[in-house]
């Protein structure tokens, strides 16, 4: 505190409460191909209802990034979703030329052509059976064409006048807006109403009774899930005067349309197959990499084909630069559904990945059911897997094994590709691939936890990989108010209270079974000190999985007593 120069009291309040902080191991994170949603950037989803909302629901060729992100989403709420930027693909639009537009900030930099008044949100073919109607007067909304739609019976009146900001009159520029579905590719039925804004302004200070913002660009860009508006077509000055562009499209100012005007949008494309370019989803996943930025704990594999050792690769090298996560990964489809010798194919496969404990492999495509296409599907198993890891930190820690009869059952699985015997899971396991398995009567498991590491110490099993990865990320963001303190006994004591109680927290979980924090002198000699560092050691012993039982059964003769043999 400074220096006092007269007689005085000071008040002034320490806090040393500081606690190691609960971190979350159970995001998991996926990117793939999707025919709808932003592209290139991570959206937030916890339900499938919300997945499809957002990203469509699964096709044909969709379905093999949709499903595995759905089958995470029965075992856990958050999971982070990337949509590929597929070459080629583009939005559908009013107007005539090619339009991309990724994702939000793409818009805000898009300059557009006077005949793109509408552009669908996102690429894609999908933005295709969009259209758009526009009510800009009482006629319109009486409009033949219009009433025989029914159209006119989503609003409660025909539009009228609106008011700006402050008191300057009212203007007749008032819009009714339909949003509707033209071919049924988004609600099976042609013409169906997607969206509706009622009694929205032309005016750019135009607001509603509670006085917020009723311009109708700004109110659709920021609430239409299907499009923005790209050219407005008039504009009314704060002075209640009509200003148009001289070159606006056909569509003239909305306020003198005596009939409805109608957009169909056109041109969308959904672009290149991305497992053609394995470039585009090498990119996408490449938006995880960043742990300063992104919170993940899982980064789960999609279908890759061809390139389904450079992708696991790929996304165990993430992990690896993290240090806070682990990637789920698992062979093409093919390589289970379509092989003479599927084990043999999936050994080959996982001789091909790196050595890791921050990989995880398994051993088969499994056959989902898809809701929305009412059919069944070959997929990759990633997404349950790492629906399991998630699953076994909601019921017990991530220090526990997530395999086994106990916490290993695998949902929504009809049946496997490949299901491994005895011998076909001694190779396997062998590979380092955790074999599932459907036993009779106990239903599909994960009958193993090794992590991708080739070498024999603790961390080949997936507990101890994790335990170390919640006392990591745990521990170094503590650590960090520790960051330009002086580094005295005082500071060094300070982050010894720190960490000792967590790590006996974590041991009262049985977490770990002993531990020790070094923290002083020894490890922080003069020459640290001067080189303004700062060194903690913490030793732990972790806890191991059981993964081989031996069960003795001794045959005794009458009358031997239990206690001359137990032991021995």
């Amino acid at each position: 505190m400074p220096f006092q120069v007269s007689p005085s009291v000071e008040v002034r309040e320490v806090d040393l409460t500081a606690a190691v902080p609960a971190l979350s191991t159970s995001i998991g994170a996926i990117a793939g191909s999707f025919g709808w949603g932003p592209v290139s950037q991570i959206v937030n989803v916890s339900t499938e209802n919300q997945l499809a909302e957002i990203f469509g629901q699964p096709d044909d060729f969709t379905f093999k990034y949709f499903l595995p992100a759905a089958q995470h989403l029965q075992y856990s709420n958050v999971l982070r979703v990337v949509r590929t930027d597929r070459e080629d693909s583009f939005n559908a639009t009013s107007g005539t030329a090619d339009k991309l537009i990724r994702n939000s900030d793409d818009f805000e930099t898009t300059v557009f052509a006077s005949d793109e008044q509408f552009v669908a949100k996102y690429p894609g073919e999908l933005g295709n059976s969009i259209g758009v109607i526009v009510v800009s007067s009482e006629d319109a909304f009486d409009d033949a064409a219009f009433t025989e739609t029914g159209y006119n019976q989503l609003f409660d009146r025909a539009p009228g006048t609106t008011t700006f900001a402050e008191d300057r009159g009212a203007l007749d520029d008032e819009l009714h807006v339909v949003i509707f579905d033209t071919t049924g590719r988004w609600t099976g039925s042609p013409g169906t109403v997607l969206e509706r804004f009622a009694g929205l302004s032309q005016a750019k200070d135009a607001r509603q009774s509670d006085g917020t913002n009723n311009y109708y660009v700004d109110v659709i860009n920021n609430r239409s899930q299907y499009v923005w508006v790209g050219a407005p077509s008039s504009e009314l000055t704060n002075s209640g005067e009509s200003v148009f562009s001289d070159n606006l499209g056909s569509g003239g100012s909305f306020a003198t349309s005596a009939t409805p005007e109608e957009y169909t949008l056109e041109g969308g494309s959904d672009g290149s197959q991305p497992d053609t370019s394995f470039s585009e989803l090498t990119k996408a996943y490449d938006l995880f990499a960043n742990a300063e930025f992104t919170d993940i704990g899982i980064i789960i594999g999609t279908e890759a084909g061809s390139d389904d050792v450079s992708l696991a690769n790929a996304l165990i090298a993430i992990a690896e630069s993290r240090k806070d996560c682990v990637a789920c990964v698992s062979p093409r489809v093919s390589r289970t559904t379509d092989a003479l010798d599927p084990t043999s194919e999936v050994k080959d496969w996982a001789d091909q990945i790196t050595s890791s404990s921050y990989g995880i492999l398994d051993s088969s495509a499994l056959f989902v059911f898809d809701k929305f296409n009412d059919k069944f599907r070959f997929i990759v198993a990633s997404g349950s897997v790492a629906g399991l890891l998630a699953n076994t930190d909601q019921v017990s820690e991530p220090w526990f094994s997530p395999a086994g009869f106990s916490r290993g059952q695998l949902r929504g699985v009809t049946r496997l590709a490949f299901n491994p015997d005895r011998s076909q899971r001694d190779t396997l396991y062998q590979a380092r691939v955790n074999p599932i398995v459907a036993f009779p009567g106990e239903g599909i498991v994960l009958f193993g936890d090794k992590t991708a590491q080739a070498t024999a110490t603790a961390f080949d099993r997936i507990n101890v990989r994790r335990l170390f990865i919640t006392l990591e990320k745990a521990i170094s963001t503590a650590a960090q108010t520790q960051l330009f303190e002086i580094n005295d006994q005082f500071t060094r004591a300070q982050f010894r209270n720190l960490v000792e109680p967590f790590l006996r927290e974590v041991q009262g979980r049985r977490g770990v079974t002993d531990f020790n924090v070094v923290c002083d002198d020894t490890n922080n000699t003069p020459e640290v000190i001067d080189t303004n560092r700062f060194v903690a050691d913490i030793f732990i012993k972790p806890v191991r999985s059981i993964n081989f039982i031996r069960l003795n059964f001794v045959a005794v003769r009458t009358g031997v007593e239990f206690s001359e043999i137990a032991g021995n």
